[in-house]
C-alpha cells in the first residue's frame, strides 16, 4: 500500500491534513478500551498490542474509541498510549469512554492535552464545552475536496436520571449538531452527501437490535450482552435520514468484536486493545482496521488485526 499523504499546512501549529494515498486507499486503525494503568504490569500487554498492530498495518490514521485509562497518573498514561503513534508519525485522535472521567484528570483536561499534541487531529475545544463532538476530514488524493467525513461523538457515561437505565445517550443537541454538520457538507458538495463514518464509545441501541435479529449475520464474536443505553434518543434515525453515515464503530463491551449490517448501516465493534487490568476474554487483544477506497465512495473493507499478527473476520460493506 502506498501510504496516504499527511500534509502540514503552512499556518503555524496547524494540524495534519489527512488525504487518500496515490493508490486511492486510506487505512484507519481503531484501538479501544485500553484501560491503561501507568506503571502497572497489567498494562504491558496493551503497549505490546498497540506496537504490534501498528507495525503490521502501518495505518494512515488511528482513533482510540474510549476508556483510555483506568487509574490515576492519567497524563503519564496517555503519553505512553500515544507514544507509539508519535514515534511512527501517525496522526491520531480519540473519543472518551465512561471510565475516562474517573481519575486525576477531567475529560476537559485530557482533551486539551491530547489536542495540543503535534500529531493529534482534534480541533481546539470551544468554551464552555467540556468534551466536544468534532469531525475529521479525509480529503481526496489531490487535496481538492472532502472525500470522507469522520464524526467523533462523545457517548458520555452513566445517566443520573432515575429509572432511565445505566448508560447515558446521545443528547438532542448532539443530534442537532450532527444534522447541521451533515447538511453543511452536503451543501458544500453540490447537494451530494459525503460518505461518512461515526466513532463513539458506548454502542447505540441499534447494536442490540441488530444482534437480536435472527436474520442478521454477525461477523466476529458476541461474548456478552450489548451494553447500550436503554433509552433511544434517535441518533441512528438521524443518520438514516441524512443518508451520509454508512458505518458506526464503537467499543465498551470487551467481549464483543462483531460487525453487523442494520437497516443499511454497518454497526461494528472494535477489538479490545488493552492488557490485563479489566475483564477480557477475547485474547489476544487487537484492533479493528477500516480501509476506504476513494474510487468506491460509501464502501469499506474491514478486518481485525490481533496482537500476535493474526488477521481475521474480514468483510466488505455493503457488498457482503
Amino acid at each position: 500500500m502506498v501510504a496516504a499523504a499527511v500534509c502540514m499546512a503552512a499556518a503555524a501549529q496547524s494540524k495534519p491534513v489527512l488525504k487518500f494515498g496515490e493508490d486511492g486507499k486510506f487505512k484507519i486503525l481503531q484501538l479501544t478500551d485500553i484501560h491503561y494503568k501507568y506503571g502497572k504490569n497489567g498494562s504491558k500487554r496493551a503497549l505490546e498490542c498497540i506496537n504490534n498492530v501498528l507495525d503490521a498495518e502501518n495505518p494512515d490514521f488511528v482513533i482510540i474509541t474510549g476508556d483510555l485509562v483506568y487509574d490515576n497518573e492519567v497524563e503519564s498514561a496517555i503519553k505512553e498510549i500515544t507514544g507509539p503513534m508519535v514515534e511512527r508519525g501517525i496522526p491520531f485522535s480519540t473519543v472518551f469512554g465512561n471510565h475516562d472521567e474517573q481519575f486525576d484528570m477531567t475529560p476537559t483536561q485530557i482533551y486539551d492535552m491530547i489536542q495540543k499534541m503535534p500529531l493529534s487531529v482534534m480541533p481546539a475545544r470551544p468554551e464552555p464545552v467540556a468534551s466536544p463532538d468534532y469531525t475529521v476530514e479525509i480529503r481526496s488524493a489531490d487535496g481538492g475536496r472532502v472525500a470522507n467525513v469522520l464524526y467523533c461523538v462523545d457517548s458520555h457515561s452513566v445517566t443520573r436520571l432515575p429509572q432511565a437505565g445505566k448508560y447515558d445517550w446521545i443528547h438532542p443537541a448532539q443530534i442537532a449538531w450532527y444534522i447541521d454538520q451533515s447538511t453543511m457538507y452536503t451543501d458544500d458538495n453540490n447537494g451530494t452527501v459525503v460518505p461518512s463514518l461515526l466513532f463513539m464509545h458506548i454502542p447505540l441501541p441499534e447494536y442490540k437490535y441488530a444482534a437480536e435479529d435472527k436474520k442478521n449475520i454477525l461477523t466476529g464474536k458476541k461474548g456478552e450482552k450489548v451494553c447500550c443505553p436503554e433509552l433511544n434518543s434517535g441518533m441512528f434515525a438521524a443518520m438514516r435520514g441524512q443518508g451520509d453515515v454508512f458505518a458506526v464503530f464503537c467499543g465498551h463491551d470487551h467481549d464483543n468484536d462483531f460487525a453487523a449490517a442494520y437497516r443499511k448501516i454497518l454497526l461494528a465493534y472494535g477489538r479490545y486493545s488493552g492488557g490485563d487490568t479489566v475483564y477480557n476474554h477475547l485474547k489476544p487483544s487487537g484492533a479493528r482496521v477500516i480501509e476506504l477506497t476513494e474510487s468506491a465512495p460509501g464502501t469499506l473493507k474491514t478486518w481485525l488485526r490481533l496482537a500476535d499478527g493474526t488477521l481475521t473476520d474480514t468483510l466488505t460493506f455493503p457488498a457482503e
